[in-house]
Protein backbone atom coordinates (compact mmCIF):
# COMPACT_ATOMS: atom_id res chain seq x y z
CA UNK A 1 0.00 0.00 0.00
CA UNK A 2 1.18 3.44 -0.38
CA UNK A 3 0.84 5.51 2.83
CA UNK A 4 1.64 8.84 4.05
CA UNK A 5 4.71 7.98 5.85
CA UNK A 6 6.53 7.16 2.62
CA UNK A 7 4.99 9.66 0.20
CA UNK A 8 4.26 12.73 2.39
CA UNK A 9 1.01 12.96 0.60
CA UNK A 10 -2.14 14.21 2.49
CA UNK A 11 -4.50 11.10 2.02
CA UNK A 12 -7.10 12.31 4.27
CA UNK A 13 -6.99 15.73 2.20
CA UNK A 14 -7.75 13.66 -1.00
CA UNK A 15 -10.54 12.09 0.51
CA UNK A 16 -11.76 15.08 1.85
CA UNK A 17 -11.75 16.21 -1.78
CA UNK A 18 -13.25 14.03 -4.11
CA UNK A 19 -16.37 13.91 -1.95
CA UNK A 20 -16.51 17.88 -2.17
CA UNK A 21 -16.46 17.28 -6.07
CA UNK A 22 -19.21 14.36 -6.08
CA UNK A 23 -21.17 16.37 -3.77
CA UNK A 24 -21.23 19.33 -6.20
CA UNK A 25 -23.19 16.88 -8.52
CA UNK A 26 -25.11 14.94 -5.52
CA UNK A 27 -25.84 17.55 -2.66
CA UNK A 28 -27.47 14.74 -1.33
CA UNK A 29 -25.07 11.91 -1.09
CA UNK A 30 -24.74 11.85 2.71
CA UNK A 31 -28.64 10.85 2.94
CA UNK A 32 -28.28 8.25 0.25
CA UNK A 33 -25.31 6.67 2.02
CA UNK A 34 -27.58 7.29 5.77
CA UNK A 35 -30.56 5.07 4.08
CA UNK A 36 -28.01 2.76 2.83
CA UNK A 37 -26.63 1.90 6.19
CA UNK A 38 -29.62 1.96 7.65
CA UNK A 39 -30.95 -0.57 5.27
CA UNK A 40 -28.02 -2.89 6.03
CA UNK A 41 -28.48 -3.04 9.60
CA UNK A 42 -32.25 -3.23 9.50
CA UNK A 43 -31.39 -6.59 7.10
CA UNK A 44 -27.84 -8.30 7.71
CA UNK A 45 -27.09 -6.43 11.39
CA UNK A 46 -24.63 -3.92 12.54
CA UNK A 47 -21.26 -6.31 11.51
CA UNK A 48 -21.63 -7.07 8.12
CA UNK A 49 -19.14 -8.29 5.91
CA UNK A 50 -19.10 -5.90 2.57
CA UNK A 51 -18.17 -5.54 -1.13
CA UNK A 52 -18.00 -2.06 -1.67
CA UNK A 53 -18.06 -2.37 -5.69
CA UNK A 54 -16.81 0.13 -7.67
CA UNK A 55 -15.49 1.58 -4.49
CA UNK A 56 -13.04 4.27 -6.20
CA UNK A 57 -11.55 6.23 -2.90
CA UNK A 58 -13.38 4.28 -0.26
CA UNK A 59 -16.51 6.62 0.05
CA UNK A 60 -18.51 3.82 0.73
CA UNK A 61 -16.16 2.41 3.01
CA UNK A 62 -15.28 4.93 5.29
CA UNK A 63 -19.02 5.46 6.72
CA UNK A 64 -19.64 1.33 6.74
CA UNK A 65 -16.43 1.67 9.00
CA UNK A 66 -17.47 4.76 10.97
CA UNK A 67 -21.04 3.55 11.67
CA UNK A 68 -20.21 0.13 12.35
CA UNK A 69 -16.70 -0.82 13.72
CA UNK A 70 -17.23 -4.57 13.76
CA UNK A 71 -17.74 -4.54 10.12
CA UNK A 72 -15.03 -5.54 7.13
CA UNK A 73 -14.59 -4.72 3.49
CA UNK A 74 -13.50 -5.38 0.63
CA UNK A 75 -13.20 -2.70 -2.11
CA UNK A 76 -12.90 -3.39 -5.36
CA UNK A 77 -11.84 -1.49 -8.44
CA UNK A 78 -9.65 -0.84 -11.71
CA UNK A 79 -9.32 2.97 -11.53
CA UNK A 80 -5.47 2.96 -10.49
CA UNK A 81 -5.67 6.97 -8.86
CA UNK A 82 -8.60 6.29 -7.18
CA UNK A 83 -7.71 3.14 -5.44
CA UNK A 84 -3.89 4.80 -4.60
CA UNK A 85 -6.19 7.41 -2.87
CA UNK A 86 -8.46 4.60 -1.02
CA UNK A 87 -5.08 2.33 -0.35
CA UNK A 88 -3.44 5.44 1.27
CA UNK A 89 -6.48 6.65 3.39
CA UNK A 90 -7.22 2.77 4.67
CA UNK A 91 -3.47 2.21 5.28
CA UNK A 92 -3.09 -0.02 8.33
CA UNK A 93 -6.40 -0.84 8.91
CA UNK A 94 -7.01 -4.51 9.05
CA UNK A 95 -10.58 -4.37 8.74
CA UNK A 96 -10.40 -3.06 4.95
CA UNK A 97 -8.80 -4.90 1.71
CA UNK A 98 -8.42 -3.45 -1.82
CA UNK A 99 -8.71 -5.39 -5.12
CA UNK A 100 -8.00 -4.18 -8.67
CA UNK A 101 -10.76 -5.74 -11.28
CA UNK A 102 -12.34 -4.89 -14.16
CA UNK A 103 -16.66 -5.42 -13.46
CA UNK A 104 -16.64 -6.43 -17.28
CA UNK A 105 -14.17 -9.52 -16.88
CA UNK A 106 -15.90 -12.34 -16.24
CA UNK A 107 -13.50 -13.99 -13.70
CA UNK A 108 -13.29 -10.48 -11.57
CA UNK A 109 -14.81 -12.19 -8.74
CA UNK A 110 -12.05 -15.04 -8.65
CA UNK A 111 -9.68 -12.14 -7.03
CA UNK A 112 -11.93 -11.58 -3.83
CA UNK A 113 -10.87 -13.13 -0.56
CA UNK A 114 -14.31 -14.14 0.28
CA UNK A 115 -16.79 -15.95 -1.19
CA UNK A 116 -20.12 -14.51 -0.27
CA UNK A 117 -20.59 -11.08 1.07
CA UNK A 118 -23.37 -10.15 3.73
CA UNK A 119 -23.78 -6.96 1.66
CA UNK A 120 -22.53 -5.38 -1.50
CA UNK A 121 -23.04 -1.67 -1.69
CA UNK A 122 -22.13 0.71 -4.63
CA UNK A 123 -23.09 4.16 -5.56
CA UNK A 124 -23.27 6.21 -8.90
CA UNK A 125 -20.95 3.90 -10.38
CA UNK A 126 -22.93 1.58 -12.32
CA UNK A 127 -24.48 4.22 -14.76
CA UNK A 128 -21.02 3.30 -17.08
CA UNK A 129 -22.22 0.17 -18.24
CA UNK A 130 -24.55 -0.35 -20.31
CA UNK A 131 -27.58 -2.93 -19.68
CA UNK A 132 -25.65 -6.19 -21.37
CA UNK A 133 -23.09 -6.36 -18.86
CA UNK A 134 -25.02 -5.06 -16.21
CA UNK A 135 -27.18 -8.05 -16.61
CA UNK A 136 -24.19 -10.18 -16.26
CA UNK A 137 -22.82 -8.34 -13.38
CA UNK A 138 -25.88 -8.95 -11.22
CA UNK A 139 -25.79 -12.57 -12.48
CA UNK A 140 -22.28 -12.67 -10.76
CA UNK A 141 -23.57 -10.58 -7.66
CA UNK A 142 -27.02 -12.77 -6.99
CA UNK A 143 -23.82 -15.52 -6.16
CA UNK A 144 -21.12 -13.55 -4.27
CA UNK A 145 -24.64 -11.91 -1.63
CA UNK A 146 -24.92 -14.66 0.64
CA UNK A 147 -29.21 -16.14 1.36
CA UNK A 148 -30.46 -13.19 3.23
CA UNK A 149 -27.71 -10.52 2.47
CA UNK A 150 -28.30 -7.66 0.53
CA UNK A 151 -27.64 -5.85 -2.50
CA UNK A 152 -27.84 -2.00 -2.81
CA UNK A 153 -27.15 0.42 -5.76
CA UNK A 154 -27.87 4.24 -5.30
CA UNK A 155 -27.31 5.81 -8.75
CA UNK A 156 -28.61 7.56 -11.96
CA UNK A 157 -31.67 5.32 -12.64
CA UNK A 158 -33.65 7.61 -15.79
CA UNK A 159 -37.49 7.57 -16.04
CA UNK A 160 -38.00 8.07 -19.39
CA UNK A 161 -41.68 8.48 -19.24
CA UNK A 162 -40.79 11.66 -17.46
CA UNK A 163 -39.64 13.84 -19.67
CA UNK A 164 -41.27 17.31 -18.60
CA UNK A 165 -39.82 16.39 -15.07
CA UNK A 166 -36.94 15.47 -16.01
CA UNK A 167 -36.08 18.40 -17.99
CA UNK A 168 -37.38 20.68 -15.13
CA UNK A 169 -35.28 19.05 -12.56
CA UNK A 170 -32.21 18.93 -14.65
CA UNK A 171 -32.30 22.56 -15.02
CA UNK A 172 -32.54 23.37 -11.63
CA UNK A 173 -30.06 21.10 -10.19
CA UNK A 174 -27.57 22.44 -12.69
CA UNK A 175 -28.30 25.74 -11.75
CA UNK A 176 -27.78 25.03 -8.24
CA UNK A 177 -24.61 23.58 -9.72
CA UNK A 178 -23.48 26.77 -11.83
CA UNK A 179 -23.91 28.44 -8.15
CA UNK A 180 -21.80 26.42 -6.59
CA UNK A 181 -19.38 26.47 -9.45
CA UNK A 182 -19.22 30.11 -9.03
CA UNK A 183 -18.09 29.95 -5.42
CA UNK A 184 -15.17 27.71 -6.73
CA UNK A 185 -16.30 24.08 -6.52
CA UNK A 186 -14.24 21.56 -8.52
CA UNK A 187 -16.54 19.88 -11.46
CA UNK A 188 -15.19 15.90 -12.51
CA UNK A 189 -12.75 17.48 -14.74
CA UNK A 190 -10.86 20.03 -12.80
CA UNK A 191 -10.62 17.75 -10.03
CA UNK A 192 -8.66 15.35 -12.03
CA UNK A 193 -6.86 18.42 -13.40
CA UNK A 194 -5.54 18.65 -10.15
CA UNK A 195 -4.83 15.18 -9.43
CA UNK A 196 -2.42 15.19 -12.47
CA UNK A 197 -0.24 17.58 -11.13
CA UNK A 198 0.08 15.66 -7.91
CA UNK A 199 3.35 14.02 -7.94
CA UNK A 200 2.16 10.87 -5.99
CA UNK A 201 -0.98 10.71 -7.90
CA UNK A 202 -0.08 11.68 -11.42
CA UNK A 203 1.49 8.57 -13.03
CA UNK A 204 -1.68 6.45 -11.60
CA UNK A 205 -4.36 9.14 -13.04
CA UNK A 206 -2.61 9.29 -16.77
CA UNK A 207 -3.09 4.99 -16.73
CA UNK A 208 -6.64 5.59 -15.42
CA UNK A 209 -7.09 7.81 -18.40
CA UNK A 210 -5.50 5.83 -20.71
CA UNK A 211 -7.92 2.43 -18.99
CA UNK A 212 -11.59 4.76 -19.11
CA UNK A 213 -10.70 7.73 -21.40
CA UNK A 214 -12.46 10.70 -20.44
CA UNK A 215 -15.50 9.45 -19.03
CA UNK A 216 -17.03 5.95 -19.98
CA UNK A 217 -20.80 6.22 -21.85
CA UNK A 218 -23.23 3.32 -20.15
CA UNK A 219 -26.69 2.98 -19.80
CA UNK A 220 -28.75 4.67 -16.96
CA UNK A 221 -31.67 1.74 -16.73
CA UNK A 222 -34.96 3.06 -14.30
CA UNK A 223 -35.19 1.64 -11.27
CA UNK A 224 -38.05 -0.38 -12.22
CA UNK A 225 -35.63 -2.16 -14.85
CA UNK A 226 -33.03 -2.54 -12.33
CA UNK A 227 -35.05 -4.19 -10.22
CA UNK A 228 -36.45 -6.47 -13.02
CA UNK A 229 -32.64 -7.71 -13.74
CA UNK A 230 -32.09 -8.44 -10.15
CA UNK A 231 -34.90 -10.48 -9.75
CA UNK A 232 -33.82 -12.31 -13.43
CA UNK A 233 -30.47 -12.75 -12.01
CA UNK A 234 -31.57 -14.84 -8.79
CA UNK A 235 -32.62 -12.24 -6.09
CA UNK A 236 -35.63 -12.88 -4.16
CA UNK A 237 -37.02 -9.88 -3.94
CA UNK A 238 -35.88 -5.97 -5.24
CA UNK A 239 -37.03 -1.93 -5.03
CA UNK A 240 -36.36 1.57 -4.62
CA UNK A 241 -35.61 2.58 -0.81
CA UNK A 242 -35.03 6.15 -1.69
CA UNK A 243 -34.29 8.99 -4.14
CA UNK A 244 -34.09 12.05 -4.56
CA UNK A 245 -35.41 14.42 -7.86
CA UNK A 246 -32.21 12.54 -10.01
CA UNK A 247 -31.18 9.54 -8.19
CA UNK A 248 -32.42 6.14 -6.94
CA UNK A 249 -31.52 3.43 -4.57
CA UNK A 250 -32.54 -0.23 -5.43
CA UNK A 251 -32.48 -2.89 -2.83
CA UNK A 252 -32.40 -6.36 -3.42
CA UNK A 253 -32.48 -9.13 -1.02
CA UNK A 254 -31.23 -12.73 -1.39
Amino acid sequence: MTDAATTGTDWAAWQESWDRQQEWYMPDREERFRVMLDMVEAVVGPEPRVLDLACGTGSITSRVLRRFPGATSVGVDLDPALLAIAEGYFAGDERVTFVTADLKDPEWAGRLPYDTYDAVLTATALHWLHVEPLTALYGQLAGLVRDGGVFLNADHMIDETTPRINAAERAHRHAAMDRAKAEGALDWAEWWAVAAQDPVLAEPTARRFEIYGEHADGDMPSSRRHAEILRAAGFAEARPVWASPSDTMVLAVK
